[in-house]
């Protein structure tokens, strides 16, 4: 992901949030599991970094012919 912080002043903390779904064979989806990860800081007002994240969910929560889907991502810096 590629995070740029459009401001003046650089950004000194944040988090990011990854919204995965787990998703059955059908499309019903049956759970949503939220991870949180610091963001890359301190960013530089104008500049921009880019951060590679891993999301595991435990296997036991997606059984055969259900797969993992992450939807949403939100970052909030501070």
């Amino acid at each position: 992901m590629t995070f740029t912080n459009t401001g003046t002043t650089a950004a000194r903390a944040g988090t990011v949030s990854f919204a995965t779904h787990i998703v059955g064979a059908l499309g019903i989806d049956w759970a949503t599991i939220t991870t949180n990860q610091p963001l890359p800081a301190p960013l530089a007002g104008g500049a921009s970094t880019t951060r590679t994240y891993t999301v595991c969910v435990e296997s036991w929560r997606v059984p055969l012919g259900m797969h993992v889907d992450t939807r949403t991502v939100t970052a909030t810096w501070s």
